[in-house]
């Protein structure tokens, strides 16, 4: 079969993996071939096992169309989430089902440095042995990981170092896993996730925040993810806001992430119950949780109306509000999005940031800005790195000795 020929089985596989059904002359469009040529190319697909055929269209007046799905089972994605805390991998199939049980590993990037990839390496190979799916069948690896990332080359400026004799971080992982890897910054991925699945798909302009140990953004703008002009866009977290004094994750003083990120609210949790805070949240719990657990007590303290905790979230709301609002007067976004972990305090959260957009914004910028809460929660970063994948597969990948083909 003509390489040719391949590319638009690509391209067919890409589209109704983001698309989940699509009618041949929808096919044919996208892919900018004649319906003859992609009729005979789907045909190929449901022969082989690859699509198959979903149902007809809701009927709209005329005869109704046969639509066509990607198998859930045909390949598999292999989906690595990195915090600065823990990693989190699973193997999700071509519908974005996660198969088996997310696996999480405490992995201190700070603390581990130079250890920390390999151990990374070690347990996406753990994980994949455990699934029992054979390699040839994993169409390739995402890592989602925070810092400062540069996709196109695939290095970490943050973390992650890679060891000598190899150029990148996904050089690295498809030497130890023999496996196609890609790797994009978390925010970034969050934001693909609701641009292709989420509360982003119709909107022409959107800033999706990712409130987690810092707070991330991913920048959607007509309609296609903006990273700037090193793939860096995004750093909300570091917009200096505050003289407080507190030192931030980047070596700066005073930036957003030192009053508004999770593990701000978490430190000022214990403070405030050493202060003699009534809560149902024990001190003693905060200080041995891992960082995810104690996060995720102040957030559940909240949703079952913890007076302490809501005051704690809704004033990193507020001061979240506030790094909008900076957004809304530069970029007037028609809809913010929150997303990642911190998502999960839901209208916590959207109470004040609104309060802070009201304060703080000019009334004609922000008059049509909705404030919409992810339907993913924490698992938008899995979804994201997934899609990243996909992407990568359609598009030639340069410096790659190996790619995985649907021929």
């Amino acid at each position: 079969m003509s390489g040719k020929h391949s590319i638009y089985r690509k391209k067919i596989i890409n589209h109704l993996y983001f698309s989940q059904a699509l009618s041949c002359a929808e096919i044919s469009e996208r892919i900018g071939k004649s319906l003859s040529l992609t009729t005979k190319i789907l045909s190929e697909l449901v022969a082989e096992n690859y699509v198959e055929e979903s149902g007809y269209a809701p009927s709209s007046g005329g005869r109704r169309p046969l639509m066509y799905s990607l198998k859930a089972d045909i390949m598999y994605i292999l989906s690595v989430a990195v915090d600065q805390f823990f990693t989190r991998i699973a193997v999700m199939d071509m519908h974005n089902n996660i198969i088996g049980d997310i696996e999480t590993w405490d992995i201190n990037l700070a603390c581990k440095k130079n250890a920390a990839l390999p151990i990374i390496a070690d347990k996406i190979n753990e994980t994949i042995a455990r699934s029992g799916i054979e390699k040839n069948n994993i169409l390739g690896i995402g890592m989602s990981m925070p810092g400062f990332v540069d996709s196109k080359r695939s290095i970490n400026y943050s973390f992650l170092p890679v060891e000598a004799g190899y150029r990148s971080i996904g050089e690295y992982i498809e030497s130890k896993c023999g496996i196609p890897t890609y790797i994009d910054n978390d925010s970034s991925l969050i934001a693909l996730a609701e641009l292709r699945f989420g509360a982003a798909t119709n909107q022409k302009n959107s800033m999706v925040v990712n409130v987690g140990w810092g707070i991330g953004l991913g920048m959607i703008l007509n309609k296609q993810l903006f990273r700037g002009e090193e793939g860096l866009a995004g750093e909300l977290s570091h917009i200096p806001l505050f003289q407080n004094g507190k030192i931030c994750s980047c070596g700066k003083s005073g930036c957003l992430e030192t009053e508004a990120s999770l593990g701000a609210v978490v430190e000022k949790a214990k403070a405030g119950l050493v202060s003699g805070k009534t809560s149902t949240l024990e001190k003693e719990l905060l200080d041995n949780y891992l960082p995810d657990k104690a996060s995720a007590a102040v957030v559940d303290a909240a949703n079952r109306g913890d007076r302490f905790a809501v005051e704690l979230l809704s004033e990193a709301g507020y001061h979240i509000g506030r790094g909008i609002a900076i957004l809304i007067h530069l970029l007037n976004p028609g809809q913010i999005v929150l997303s990642g972990r911190g998502s999960l305090a839901g209208k916590i959260l959207q109470a004040p940031i609104q309060q802070a957009l009201n304060e703080h914004c000019i009334p004609r910028l922000s008059a049509n800005t909705e404030i919409v809460i992810s339907g993913f929660g924490a698992e938008a970063q899995l979804i994201g790195t997934a899609a990243l994948v996909v992407e990568k597969y359609e598009k030639p990948v340069l410096n790659k000795k190996k790619t995985h083909e649907v021929a």
